[in-house]
């Protein structure tokens, strides 16, 4: 079977009548056509059933349609969950992303963020830690965080000292003996440093017993195991009888703490409760499901690259207006109450 010719811009040209340079600038800035042309031309690519090309179309204007995201590990199930949301928007803003794990290395993200821009990508979206916002705003493209310190660049984050301070609720209403916060040590700096200062404020506003519990967890599932096996030997030899409430960082950690203890005890024991943060899948798949805070990951995604797509998109005009300082948008998270904090509730 003889294969199909390509359709050109001059066979467009000559079915609408119209100039090879009016049919790219349809392709390149519609908005100088009028609608009637506009449409003349949509209906005579229909109609020839054009198939775009793509290689064609990023040399002539240099645009590829592509962003770039650094992520710090797919350990977490936040991550994982989050990057599976950010490629879903494909759908709705029609961006293809280019993907690199962080490995908190600055030097090698540097060179990740070289290569991603020699691929002419047209934005970044960043969960990384390792380079700091002010160095990120110096880079040609717009930049927007997630979760992460962002002082000089645009950010989409989840109100965690909300966040935080829902989770403490939560536990203090069961009547905890003492209340523990498990974290990593974080700057004031990163929005994560909320679910601290939340867990810590509402103790002290209420003079409830409580301890923070800061461990270096690392990025893989043996070194949380490892710490997370040290805390709850603290634990048992030192508040053994004493009716826990643990709050805990991420799911991810909150599911390696309730394996930990079914293993030891069978069961999760009544002297336990925990609530974890992300409402990550891990958080609903166990054994028992996880009380958590839910960021909302879908439209922590969703908004970050609206945002992102916003500034591509003010770029590309004659004269574009730039920010005249970061944006930051604010999602509020969500109390899930599962049954590491309530006995005999069904999953959510």
């Amino acid at each position: 079977m003889a294969s199909k010719k390509n359709v050109t811009f001059s066979d467009i040209a000559k079915y609408t009548n119209f100039s090879k340079t009016t049919i790219s600038r349809y392709f390149n800035n519609p908005d100088s056509l009028t609608l009637e042309n506009q449409e003349i031309i949509s209906d005579a690519l229909s109609k020839l059933d054009y198939k775009e090309n793509k290689v064609a179309k990023i040399l002539a204007n240099g645009k590829t349609e592509f962003i770039g995201i650094i992520i710090p590990d797919l350990y977490h199930h936040y991550y994982s969950e989050i990057l599976n949301q950010i490629l879903s928007t494909y759908e709705t803003f029609g961006y293809k992303f280019l993907v690199f794990i962080g490995n908190k290395d600055k030097d090698i993200e540097r060179r990740y963020i070289e290569e991603l821009l020699a691929y002419k990508i047209e934005g970044m979206i960043i969960l990384s830690h390792t380079i700091d916002s002010k160095e990120l705003a110096q880079l040609p493209i717009p930049i927007v965080t997630i979760e992460r310190e962002d002082e000089y660049v645009c950010s989409v984050n989840t109100d965690n000292y909300m966040g935080g301070y829902q989770a403490t609720n939560l536990l203090a209403r069961h009547h905890c003996d003492i209340l523990f916060h498990i974290n990593s040590p974080v700057s004031e700096k990163v929005p994560t440093y909320g679910r601290l200062k939340g867990f810590s404020d509402y103790c002290k506003e209420h003079d409830l017993t409580h301890e923070i519990l800061l461990r270096e967890f690392g990025h893989t599932h043996e070194t949380v195991k490892e710490q997370l096996h040290g805390i709850l030997y603290y634990l048992e030899t030192s508040y053994k009888d004493k009716k826990k409430g643990i709050f805990i960082s991420n799911d991810t950690q909150a599911n390696v703490l309730l394996n930990l203890l079914i293993r030891k005890y069978g069961r999760l024991p009544d002297d336990y409760l925990i609530v974890g943060f992300d409402n990550s899948p891990i958080s609903r798949e166990g054994i028992l499901t996880i009380s958590t805070i839910g960021q909302q990951i879908d439209k922590l995604a969703y908004e970050a690259v609206k945002l992102l797509v916003e500034q591509m998109n003010e770029r590309k005009k004659r004269r574009p207006v730039p920010l005249e300082k970061p944006v930051h948008k604010i999602i509020t998270p969500i109390l899930l109450r599962r049954e590491t904090t309530e006995k005999n509730t069904p999953p959510v």
